[in-house]
């Protein structure tokens, strides 16, 4: 029987896993040879099985079928890999074939249209299976051999002739001078000639040049007693070309003469192909550096060691070889026998995975995502675990970056909302006044009085300028992050800006009341717009969330002058005093949008100085200081 194409099912399903292998065993088209649960398993069995098809499920967990598909490539190059999963995205497909895949194949398709897709893919180079290649059978006899040889190799043949048709290998009978008497179905389909021509022809033929190593196996055989005697050759076929593996065996008498000769043709290209592709492999394993991959022994001791294990985890192979696994763990992991408990869910589920922290040898953490397999050999013995490490840090660090941006950007959107209903309500109402307040219900004029007017006018001020203000923070704020954020400096005196400020504030609180302090008049080059955003923000948390009274000072400093803005209220509380001028940070849900302080420190930072919070200012309370040279900002 000619040997059917082989497959690895690999899914995280066992459930899709045994039903797509019975199906594939049931249509007699196929051999499962393996079936696994990740990518870390499709890797594993690609290499020790060399398979005709894999069938790779893209999402599964530590390496989904996306990660692992160039590494199983990579240790079987010559398996087709069929992408076998649930999500029918366009670009998943694509990104899949741009990877290797031949073929990519939705689950939500019937079994029989699957067994039909993975048919076609093997059309062009599979044998011939079922009962097609039963039925090929090759019966001819050499007329030209001597009737006696052909009488005694009767004999001989009845017996192995079930065996000898239904073998997956080639076999032969040949003359003592290498006449091929009879070949089996798997013979004619390697060496690619129809059987009515095989029948009689010299094998030296079929060894493309090399009929030498043939004469000198003969030799050998009808000279001495040997056994048997092997030897390789080429072969090259109209579907394949490759190398044959050929065993010649004497078949003597009961003087131990040979009478005629036992030839089995074994197609050993997959077998080189598999020694030339364990080279890859560990040139692979050698060469990746993003990945520590390595293997223990049955103890957990370290038995070998990747470059990329050394760059991860900072220890020579000589330095860990032999060494305990549980030294890459923390000790709170070592003590409660975690790294232990880890092989021996490993051994019980065939692979464990998991991430966690990780140490190096200098003791430096790192977050890894850890898979380890068990492994064994042919028999079944278990031989140890292969486990692979991928230091996650940065790609942790990045999510958690993320978390806090997006509940940035959910706070600013909360407080912005926020910050604007109250003007707006105040813009609404007063439009409605002014708008309404000249007619009775009758229709008849009643009119505002003057103070009514004012006090109307003055919400509506009011209102605006604290739009402008929450307009101009998020201007700058985004301008700073992008970089973009320019100045127009020009002569400056301090305390008319300083006086400036206070008025604007005081006008848009009413009844509050600024006590501005300068010693003695400083011209410095600012940007005079930009310096009063900056101060109004500090008076403008000092209205909102301190209490009167409210200071603003100026003064000559030995290197420029220092601005400072203090208020009768507590202070910062002690875990904010770090972060508060960091953008988004605010004291609590009601605090504002996070940005004001930022901004206060960015254009301070830009004019050259900076800005800060001091729990003892120079009245003894705190207060928020910002520091200027007194020339323009270099750039």
């Amino acid at each position: 029987m000619t040997a059917r194409p082989t497959v690895v099912v690999v899914d995280d399903s066992p459930e899709l896993r045994a039903v797509v292998t019975a199906r594939l065993q049931a249509s007699g088209l196929f051999e499962v040879v393996g079936q696994g649960g990740d990518g870390g398993e499709a890797m594993m069995l690609a290499h020790a099985h060399q398979p005709t098809l894999m069938l790779l499920d893209a999402s599964m967990p530590v390496l989904d079928g996306l990660e692992c598909l160039p590494l199983v490539l990579a240790v079987s190059p010559e398996t087709q890999v069929v992408m076998y999963t649930g999500f029918g995205a366009r670009g998943l497909a694509e990104r899949a074939r741009q990877l290797g895949a031949v073929d990519f194949v939705e689950k939500s398709v019937p079994l029989d249209v699957l067994v039909d897709r993975l048919r076609a893919l093997v059309a062009t180079s599979a044998p011939r299976v079922g009962r097609e290649a039963r039925a090929l059978r090759v019966a001819s006899e050499q007329d030209d051999v001597a009737v006696r040889d052909q009488q005694l190799l009767d004999e001989h043949l009845e017996r192995y002739r079930e065996v000898f048709d239904q073998a997956a290998i080639g076999m032969a009978t040949m003359t003592l001078n290498g006449s091929i008497v009879r070949a089996n179905p798997a013979l004619v389909h390697l060496v690619g000639l129809p059987a009515e021509e095989l029948v009689g022809l010299d094998y030296g033929v079929l060894t493309r040049q090399h009929g030498d190593l043939l004469d000198q196996a003969l030799a050998r055989i009808t000279t001495s007693e040997a056994d048997s005697v092997v030897f390789d050759h080429p072969i090259e076929a109209r579907h394949h070309t490759g190398t044959a593996r050929v065993t010649l065996t004497p078949i003597r008498d009961s003087g131990g003469e040979p009478l005629y000769i036992f030839a089995q043709v074994q197609d050993v290209t997959t077998e080189l192909a598999l020694r030339r592709s364990e080279d890859v492999f560990r040139l692979l394993v050698s060469a990746v550096e993003d990945y520590a991959i390595f293997m223990l022994d049955v103890a957990g001791n370290v038995a070998s060691w990747n470059p990329g294990a050394e760059h991860i985890k900072g220890y020579r192979a000589d330095e860990i070889v032999g060494r305990h696994f549980r030294v890459f763990y923390p000790e709170e992991d070592q003590l409660v026998g975690h790294p232990e408990h880890n092989l021996e869910l490993a051994l019980r589920e065939g692979v464990h995975t998991e991430e966690g922290w990780r140490v190096r040898r200098d003791g430096s953490r790192f977050w890894a995502r850890v898979a380890i397999t068990a492994v064994y050999d042919d028999t079944g013995l278990h031989r140890g675990y292969a486990k692979v490490t991928r230091d996650q840090t940065e790609q942790r660090e990045y999510e958690e970056q993320l978390r806090v941006a997006l509940e940035q950007q959910s706070h600013l959107l909360a407080v912005t909302a926020h910050e604007l209903r109250t003007p707006a309500a105040v813009i609404a109402g007063a439009v409605g006044m002014l708008r309404d307040g000249d007619r009775d219900e009758e229709g008849l004029g009643v009119g505002l009085d003057q103070e009514q007017r004012a006090q109307v006018l003055e919400a509506l001020s009011s209102s605006a300028q604290r739009l402008q203000r929450l307009l101009s923070d998020l201007g700058t704020a985004s301008d700073v992050q992008s970089e973009e954020l320019e100045l127009e400096p020009e002569q400056v005196s301090l305390r008319h800006a300083l006086r400036s400020s206070a008025d604007r504030v005081m006008a848009a609180h009413g009844s509050e009341r600024i006590r501005v302090q300068v010693g003695s008049d400083v011209e410095l080059v600012v940007d005079p717009a930009r310096l009063g955003q900056a101060v109004d923000n500090l008076l403008e948390n000092a209205v909102r969330h301190g209490r009167p009274p409210i200071a603003l000072r100026g003064e000559r400093t030995a290197d420029g002058v220092r601005i400072e803005v203090s208020d009768a209220g507590h202070g910062l509380e002690p875990e904010l005093v770090d972060r508060v001028f960091d953008r988004f940070v605010h004291a609590g849900a009601t605090a504002g949008t996070g940005l004001g302080l930022y901004v206060v420190r960015e254009i301070a930072r830009l004019h050259g100085g900076e800005a800060a919070y001091v729990a003892d200012g120079t009245d003894g309370r705190p207060a928020f200081v910002i520091d200027l040279p007194v020339g323009a900002p270099e750039h």
